[in-house]
């Protein structure tokens, strides 16, 4: 019996979220670090800095997927609270961790910085727990079985993506192609689009319009599938459903607009 590919949850932490001070890319850069290791994301929430539902969160996704992503609360300040809440869903204490205060004393004393009690917050680390490295700035994540704690700052929870790939188990890669049709509208394809999704049930598909402005609008086709055989003969079926409504079909590269 084929073990199903791996899932994951993004658990973003921080009032600053909910209020739309900050605008949040972790729940986009996580997942496209994953998607090449054959580990999709499947649920994403956002929590305040509220220590009962973080708890509730990590509880919930923890029990529901094979891997969680928490980012965010795990700096200096009185409401960094997310080791402790980690620690809490865990039922396990927190502390401060020695190679932590270590590596920070190092570092400030380098930075001629005062290694001071609210920066020491950064090495209460859950018992237990597994240190994740941070290159950028230095205070770690840490593991908690399936749990990933993140800082929130972006490039920091990107450098601490390098050293948790390793320690996953990674599945079967999830092959996509994009098709645009400048012009087109979705009542145009929706019913081609729809018998094609029937008649191929191992590909999943999409339709996601944009409207820029009267001369720049369309929609995009999107088929995803492990099965990378089927990724031309879908091409062409995308390409002849965008053709018959007498637009022409274009195919987008990764990353291109």
């Amino acid at each position: 019996m084929t073990e199903p590919s791996p899932t994951a949850a993004v658990l973003l932490i921080g009032d600053e979220l909910l209020s739309g001070r900050t605008r949040d890319v972790n729940l986009q850069q996580i997942a496209t670090y994953l998607g090449p290791l054959g580990i999709q994301v499947h649920e994403a929430r956002t929590v305040p800095d509220v220590q009962a539902r973080i708890v509730e969160a990590v509880n919930a996704l923890r029990a529901a997927y094979t891997y969680v992503f928490t980012t965010g609360g795990i700096g200096p300040t009185h409401d960094d609270i997310t080791a402790d809440a980690i620690a809490a869903a865990f039922g396990v204490g927190i502390g401060e961790h020695p190679d932590v205060i270590a590596m920070l004393s190092e570092r400030y004393a380098e930075m001629k910085t005062e290694f001071s009690p609210a920066r020491r917050r950064m090495a209460r680390i859950p018992h237990g727990a597994t240190l994740v490295a941070n290159p950028v700035s230095g205070a770690p994540g840490f593991q908690m079985e399936n749990v990933f704690t993140l800082a929130g700052v972006p490039q920091v929870a990107r450098a601490m993506l390098e050293d948790i790939g390793p320690r996953l188990r990674t599945g079967a890669v999830v092959h996509k192609v994009t098709i645009r049709g400048i012009g087109l509208r979705e009542g145009d394809i929706a019913e081609p689009l729809g018998a094609l999704a029937q008649e191929m049930p191992d590909v999943a598909f999409g339709s996601y319009p944009w409207f820029r402005s009267v001369g720049d609008n369309g929609v995009h086709l999107v088929a995803s599938t492990i099965h990378p055989d089927l990724i031309e003969s879908v091409t062409r079926r995308l390409e002849d459903i965008i053709s018959a409504t007498g637009v022409k079909p274009e195919r987008i590269v990764e990353g291109a607009a």
